[in-house]
């Protein structure tokens, strides 16, 4: 199986998976799946792949999966439990961060096989860690707020995919550029700074219109529920 079926595969199982976390324990379905995910998620964006042409990082899904957990909160709980959830993720990440980091400093046992894989794994250039911290946590809240703006204005639930496609893909625009400038600006010449950033976007772009029919699902699901 060639790696564009699989990541599409991939990313449909993932949206189902954050679904029947949300049907089965409601909020807090979502608020443990943003904790989990944005440790997975920057753990995955140290595995590259070729992708449509071109070399992409993992971890592009499980982010556009966090995206949807914080729009569906905001869909169906509000801007304030939107926000509370993207507090969480911002917290787990830097708490990962932190205690990884600690681990790393303990000299291994002589039987230990892990400490090369983990130091690669969690060994972050500061660039790169400083870079996905505040990207995701500016893009997050933009996410939140610009959703809650255009739900405002366009409250019919025909309008739900402009809310969410419109949030998330300004927002995945913003935690790209975040991130790409802060992580490789000076590192490359500029016209590899530029693909780098295309590229990662657009791969974005195709998650959040993925995505949409499972914000769709969960609407459906919210009025099912007692939460």
């Amino acid at each position: 199986m060639n790696n564009e079926i699989l990541w599409i595969l991939f990313a449909v199982i993932n949206f189902i998976l954050l679904l029947i976390m949300y049907r089965l324990f409601g909020r807090l379905g979502l608020f443990v799946w943003v904790g989990m995910a944005t440790v997975v998620a920057n753990i995955q964006v140290t595995k590259t792949i070729e992708l449509f042409g071109l070399t992409a990082t993992m971890g592009n899904i499980m982010f556009g999966t966090i995206f949807l957990a914080s729009d569906i909160l905001n869909e169906n709980y509000g801007k304030k439990a939107a926000r509370k959830v993207v507090g969480l993720g911002f917290a787990s990440l830097i708490s990962m961060t932190l205690i990884m980091q600690g681990v790393l400093l303990f000299d291994p046992a002589e039987s230990d096989f892990a400490q090369g894989s983990l130091s690669t794994i969690f060994g972050f250039i500061p660039r790169i860690t400083l870079g996905s911290l505040l990207a995701f946590g500016i893009s997050q809240y933009i996410d939140v707020w610009l959703y809650a703006l255009v739900k405002r204005l366009l409250p019919d639930d025909k309008y739900l995919w402009v809310r969410n496609n419109g949030s998330t893909m300004f927002s995945q625009l913003i935690d790209t550029l975040v991130f790409c400038t802060i992580a490789f600006a000076g590192t490359y010449e500029w016209s590899v700074w530029i693909e780098i950033f295309i590229s990662t976007y657009v791969l974005k772009f195709i998650v959040s219109i993925i995505s949409t029919p499972f914000l769709y699902g969960a609407k459906r699901m919210s009025s099912k529920m007692e939460d």
